[in-house]
């Protein structure tokens, strides 16, 4: 059974178009073209970036954030309660007011000491800004690197300036050394992010970025073994162009840089916009959906190949809409946030005693002072 769901899996008419098969793909007068077994080496490759960053952060990203002052909120932590802990953890970290007011009767404790217990909970359970520091500090890193790398193998090929030339000669393409090694370090690394994935800050969009990784490392293989690979040079290159900007804006957000973050922000933005829902549709993306048209007719990997690129237009265009929206706050002089971000809770409890004797009451509540500092 396995060796017919291997063949049908291979078939020639799923990856390649017609009257082409792998024979046609086989190493010949020094020519080297692109092979599945190749993506073994990615998953190695993956745990070492885990490695690799672990000790980025603890060599160089501990320590740039002391340079740069990257200080820690004071954070009250929830006193033990039984009867707490377990609401908290088996139903719900938000309580409506009628558990409120149960748990109160259960507890001991009072409603105000009970919705307080939660806030601290909260926020005794969200990342420090020292781990955001240091996730921002090496994805910032890699993007560059990587940017710098990539413009450097696509730079001088002819399908760089014109895009008809993807495709001559399309599938027998004899590939690089320099593109092998781009095509397996950005597989092992979107390969690490998805390992790593659920003890990284987690954000609104986090099912978001599960897709988005998932999509992407699907469509970095398939470009491999269909021999997109210049294509998928290109929409690597373009991707890397604008994510060393976010990442850098973050880190000096953190640092407490506002008007630094807030300029890269905004360069970052024009940079996102310009690549991701103009130069990727318009330029890439008809690149890939019409000029293989005009050598072969659509086959099975063709359809999958522009499918894929739909998934990823589609999450781009979702994070342009955050995106806008932070950038109307720039326009409008509004605190500007990232708005994926989980906010921090502010609780002083001195100040919420003397708002109960003396401040405003708003259903029978204090008002509290929410103004919250930019967290991401």
């Amino acid at each position: 059974m396995f060796q017919t769901l291997y063949s049908y899996f291979w078939w020639e008419r799923l990856w390649l178009p017609a009257n082409l098969t792998w024979a046609d793909l086989e190493d010949r007068d020094g020519r080297v073209y692109a092979k599945a077994s190749d993506l073994y080496i990615t998953l190695p490759l993956a745990f070492l970036f885990l490695v690799v960053r672990h000790l980025f952060e603890t060599y160089v990203a501990t320590p740039l954030a002391g340079l740069l002052n990257v200080k820690e909120k004071v954070r009250l932590k929830a006193t033990p309660n039984a009867v707490l802990e377990k609401f908290y953890a088996a139903t719900s970290k938000h309580p409506k007011q009628a558990d409120v007011e149960m748990l109160s009767k259960k507890s001991g404790c009072t409603v105000r000491q009970v919705e307080r217990w939660f806030r601290r909970r909260r926020n005794q359970d969200r990342p420090s800004l020292l781990k955001k520091f240091r996730e921002a500090s090496w994805r910032f890193t890699f993007y560059l690197i990587a940017f710098i790398a990539g413009m450097a193998v696509i730079v001088d090929k002819p399908w760089f300036y014109d895009l008809r030339e993807v495709w001559k000669g399309y599938p027998i393409q004899s590939m690089l050394p320099s593109q092998y090694w781009y095509y397996m370090i950005e597989l092992s690394f979107y390969w690490s992010l998805l390992f790593s994935i659920a003890s990284d800050v987690k954000r609104k969009d986090f099912k978001e970025q599960i897709i988005h990784h998932v999509a992407t490392i699907i469509l970095i293989s398939f470009s491999w073994f269909a021999n997109y690979i210049r294509a998928g040079t290109l929409i690597m290159a373009l991707h890397d162009s604008s994510d060393y900007l976010l990442e850098s804006a973050k880190m000096f957000n953190y640092a407490g840089w506002r008007n630094t973050c807030n300029n890269i922000f905004i360069v970052f933005a024009a940079v996102f916009i310009i690549t991701r829902l103009v130069i990727l549709p318009f330029w890439i993306m008809h690149c890939t959906v019409f000029y293989p048209l005009d050598l072969y007719p659509a086959f099975f990997g063709y359809y999958f190949f522009n499918f894929m690129m739909v998934v990823l237009q589609s999450l781009h265009i979702f994070w342009a809409y955050l995106i806008i929206r932070m950038a109307q706050k720039f326009i409008t002089g509004k605190v500007v946030e990232d708005e994926r971000s989980d906010r921090e809770e502010t609780d002083n409890s001195e100040e919420e005693e003397e708002a109960a004797k003396n401040g405003p009451l708003s259903n029978g509540h204090p008002i509290l002072n929410n103004n919250h500092r930019k967290t991401d």
